[in-house]
């Protein structure tokens, strides 16, 4: 819930794997908790052993049910266009399979340079790292632990399902209500920064 807003197509491709396999999931409730890797979130609804069987189905319907209805949230065009415009870079590191993420940034068109899936927490700051990621912007306390453990700054929206209080308290450096504050934060940290390339990595 940093780039886009995949609530709805979550939801809808949650409700085909239930209705498929026979499980009742709480959709309401895993969508307001989204952040955490799919395997992590079924643990509530299925054993052990059907949850890599039940992964890679939902992968497998995504691209149908949930890509169409998956928006850009504001300000999210306009925030890779500044970061392009000061002669930046943009890699999105995100817990979605990787050709879904890849789907979507198609989708709405969005100007990035590389996309990076299936990485979680603290395991995003290997991805930071190694893309020379100076800034990382995500929505979630796991997000806030791989930009620090990046040594990345990191930026917070309010779009996902963690409160300010919540990140500050994980150490975000700095939390904007959306992407359309971003470009105004943006030029500003430029200008505290003046020399070195940088990179900006948003997290979907």
């Amino acid at each position: 819930m940093t780039l886009i807003d995949t609530r709805p197509g979550f939801a809808a491709c949650l409700r085909a794997l239930g209705e498929e396999a026979g499980l009742r999931f709480d959709v309401e409730g895993m969508v307001q908790a989204l952040g955490p890797p799919l395997d992590l979130m079924l643990e509530p609804y299925a054993e052990a052993e059907q949850i890599p069987a039940l992964v890679d189905r939902f992968r497998a319907m995504y691209p149908e049910i949930a890509v169409a209805p998956t928006l850009a949230l504001p300000g999210t065009h306009e925030a890779i266009a500044a970061v392009r415009a000061s002669g930046g870079r943009v890699v999105v590191v995100t817990g979605k399979f990787t050709p879904n993420a890849l789907l979507h940034t198609e989708a709405l068109a969005f100007d990035v340079d590389h996309v990076v899936g299936e990485v979680w927490g603290v395991g995003k700051s290997a991805v930071l790292r190694e893309h020379g990621c100076s800034v990382y912007v995500g929505d979630h306390v796991h997000d806030v632990e791989g930009a620090l453990a990046a040594g990345a700054t990191s930026v917070s929206v309010l779009t996902g399902g963690c409160s300010a209080d919540e990140l500050l308290a994980a150490g975000t450096h700095h939390v904007l209500p959306d992407l359309t504050a971003f470009p105004a934060w943006w030029h500003r940290h430029l200008a505290g920064h003046a020399t070195g390339s940088t990179r900006f990595a948003p997290g979907p």
